[in-house]
């Protein structure tokens, strides 16, 4: 039997409001520098739309909902391999849907029948049954209906220990023609457009990126939220940005797009995570 199951999809539009508000862990609490992978990241060649846990734990409702779907790792014929592997998605109140996916699959049959759950209700444990096979681990998402958007999970979750340090190094400037400038060596060159990036760190993420020209901001970039704009995630800043511009390769990670004026210009780079710690760094250039 093919083990998916959908209550009607009038639930989807259905659901009133688009408050925010806050959702019990999805498993046991773990440290907020530990986590396996942060929303936002670059994860498989996209920007990642998940939270990723650090260890194999029983999963339980983050709130009480209604069941959507549950999904197992195979259909009927075994062709078509979920890439959440053994999953549940749960409808909550104010639009906002969760996924809980990587579950193993010995605890699903006794969730079979189930309409309503509550807050805590168990899922099982994680297991390997996602595309991040050999990771034991829940990968929890969490989507928006009404404004049709992936929300960081982490602002609707509360936050346990210190954040993981961020660092703002290697700071380049790209122009439109696609030729990059070092911020940290070069002090003049054209006026223009121009991306910033900084070195890629490898786990720590941050919650916005704000970019100061002359102290006016000129770019702000928050992770609270992506969109998914032409079947490609975006991250919303002045514009939206998809993969091609937060990551161009593993090194580089985007700031912001700005234009620098001709004359001085100071430039102001701030990057805070969740709790809102803040760091900075600061150039001045000759813009010609």
């Amino acid at each position: 039997m093919k083990k998916l199951i959908f209550t009607t999809l009038a639930i989807l539009t259905t659901l009133a409001g688009s408050a925010i508000f806050a959702f019990d862990w999805p498993q046991n609490e773990i440290m907020s520098d530990s986590f396996y992978s942060y929303f936002a990241q670059l994860r498989g060649g996209t920007i990642g739309t998940s939270l990723v846990f650090s260890e194999s734990q029983e999963v339980k409702a983050a709130d009480d909902g209604t069941i959507l779907a549950i999904i197992s790792e195979h259909d009927e014929d075994e062709l078509f391999e979920s890439t959440l592997g053994n999953a549940v998605i749960l409808a909550h109140k104010d639009s906002l849907i969760t996924v809980y996916a990587n579950l193993n699959e010995e605890n699903m049959d006794s969730l079979y029948g189930l309409s309503e759950v509550k807050t805590g209700t168990s899922f099982g444990e994680t297991g390997t049954s996602s595309w991040q096979k050999g990771e034991g681990c829940l990968e929890f998402q969490v989507l928006d209906t009404k404004n049709r958007t992936y929300v960081n999970p982490r602002i609707l979750m509360p936050r346990v220990g210190k954040e993981l340090p961020l660092a703002i190094k290697n700071v380049v400037a790209v122009s439109k023609k696609g030729i990059s400038y070092d911020l940290g060596t070069v002090k003049i060159l054209p006026s223009g457009i121009y991306q910033f990036y900084r070195e890629r760190q490898d786990i720590a993420m941050p919650y916005k990126t704000t970019i100061y020209i002359n102290g006016a901001i000129a770019d702000d970039i928050t992770y609270d939220t992506l969109s998914e704009k032409n079947g490609r995630i975006s991250v919303s800043g002045k514009k939206n940005y998809d993969v091609s511009v937060m990551y161009p390769d593993d090194t580089r990670a985007f700031l912001g797009e700005v234009t620098l004026p001709k004359g001085k210009n100071s430039i102001n780079i701030v990057a805070a995570d969740i709790l809102g710690k803040e760091i900075q760094v600061t150039y001045t250039v000759d813009a010609r």
